[in-house]
């Protein structure tokens, strides 16, 4: 459990990410609009969640949660996910014959967000912890990546060609929106396996669950 209170855990998270929000906008050398295409909805996901910090505080996981997925997206905003180093570095490294950050990426669009989605959907439908319920979060999260795979097609049509190119990123791959998606399903499968337990104490120490798993606020 952390140690900072958990109101001054999302406002010290916000103060470190506009920093970095305003650092890696203006000093890309991959152009700003490439910054825009790839960061925007981490930008719009912490504005929904400041402008409901009040009447809905979320818990300390998720504002670890939503904090970290914009990191991986802010390197990738800011070097693009074909040139991203540490992707070159894996490239070097295993042999791949592509830089592959775009799929750790994908990965954490389906690894964070469904633990948001986790939450909501707990705390605000009638809907308790099960297999059907597993079964929504991951059909929704799929759903989610698809949709982003046909933004990403319309930036690519209808914005600039060379910052939708760089938003593509598919590096000659024809399968790859199709990978994309199941990186998603795999970081969503994965984190339900790995973090509903500690997202369930961090529901109860918000006062909103009770120890069996039901709602308490």
């Amino acid at each position: 459990m952390p140690t900072v209170a958990p109101r001054s855990l999302p406002l010290a998270l916000l103060v470190v990410l506009l920093l970095l929000f305003g650092v890696t906008f203006f000093t890309t050398p991959e152009g700003k609009l490439n910054w825009l295409l790839e960061v925007g909805p981490g930008v719009l996901g912490v504005v929904a969640l400041g402008a409901t910090w009040r009447r809905f505080p979320m818990s300390w996981l998720v504002y670890v949660f939503v904090f970290l997925h914009i990191l991986v997206l802010l390197y990738g905003g800011f070097y693009t996910y074909a040139k991203a180093p540490l992707g070159e570095w894996a490239k070097e490294a295993f042999g791949w014959s592509r830089n592959n950050y775009d799929k750790l990426g994908h990965f954490a669009f389906g690894f964070f967000p469904v633990i948001v989605l986790r939450e909501v959907l707990l705390r605000r439908t009638p809907l308790r912890r099960g297999g059907w319920f597993t079964f929504i979060l991951l059909n929704v999260v799929l759903g989610w990546a698809a949709l982003y795979e046909l933004f990403e097609w319309g930036a690519a049509l209808v914005l600039d060609p060379a910052g939708g190119d760089a938003f593509l990123g598919t590096q000659g791959y024809v399968w790859d929106a199709q990978s994309d998606m199941l990186w998603a399903g795999i970081g969503a499968v994965v984190s339900l396996l790995v973090v509903s337990g500690l997202h369930d104490a961090a529901l109860r120490r918000l006062g909103v669950m009770d120890d069996d798993g039901r709602r308490s606020g």
